[in-house]
């Protein structure tokens, strides 16, 4: 009777013990399905906001192909070929699809450059006008390099350098600059991650290089340009001017009309 008993005991004991394997099996399955749906609930964002640099890009490989190396009309405010009407237009054409989530009812929009006087003791051009989300800017200061006097000129460009190393696709890239080109303001688009191998970054812009024609200014439409990061470092890298990397948000959705 009591082998009996305990027999009984132990089988019930063994149920016990199946039982509760199964319960966390069964536990891990539904967890392991609400992360899956967690996972792509985060990542939708994120494939909205490469859908929207990637069309921001073929827009502006669009107008590359169709200025086919000729120069194009970069004098007038609405000249598509001025270097920030050129960024703003690749991003104009293109952002009425997307949103921020949080802020989904507001159009998304690329800040004017701050003007002159607000940009002192700095040179005009280096960065834009500290607009909010909530106003319709997408974008934040993923970096900036400020020239400081107070250090030496190769302790600004090893700064300038390390600036520069944080380019990533899709950021907006403003500067005020004194270089071959010329001296004073320039937007790009950057087109591809910082490569540490080459040293190099790939950007878009138009009227970086151009000329005069009869007191009329045309430009030149880049598409897929590189050069080593010391070649903008040394553009921006000079009392009184710098460079502000501009990148969109996390949060761009796609606009449901």
């Amino acid at each position: 009777m009591k082998k009996a008993l305990w027999l009984i005991a132990a089988l019930m004991l063994l149920a016990g013990i199946c039982a509760a394997a199964e319960e966390t099996e069964e536990h891990f399955d539904v967890h392991g399905e609400t992360q899956a749906v967690q996972t792509e609930a985060e990542a939708a964002p994120a494939a909205a906001r490469d859908e929207l640099i990637d069309r921001i890009i073929e827009t502006g490989y669009r107008l590359y192909r169709e200025a086919n190396g000729k120069l194009q009309r970069a004098q007038y405010a609405g000249d598509i070929y001025v270097c920030k009407n050129f960024t703003v237009y690749v991003f104009r054409e293109n952002s009425d699809s997307f949103r921020m989530a949080e802020y989904p009812g507001v159009k998304l929009s690329v800040p004017n450059n701050l003007p002159a006087e607000a940009c002192k003791p700095h040179s005009y051009g280096y960065c834009w006008e500290d607009v909010g989300p909530e106003a319709g800017n997408p974008f934040y200061i993923a970096a900036q390099f400020l020239y400081d006097k107070e250090l030496t000129r190769q302790e600004n460009m090893e700064k300038a350098l390390a600036f520069m190393r944080q380019v990533k696709r899709g950021d907006y890239f403003q500067m005020s600059a004194d270089y071959y080109y010329g001296v004073g303001a320039h937007s790009a688009i950057m087109i591809a991650d910082y490569d540490p191998d080459t040293n190099t970054v790939h950007w878009m812009d138009s009227n970086m290089a151009g000329e005069k024609r009869n007191g009329i200014r045309y430009g030149k439409v880049q598409f897929d340009a590189v050069k080593d990061i010391s070649w903008w470092a040394d553009a921006f890298c000079k009392r009184g001017r710098g460079a502000t990397i501009y990148r969109l948000r996390d949060d761009i959705v796609v606009h449901e009309e």
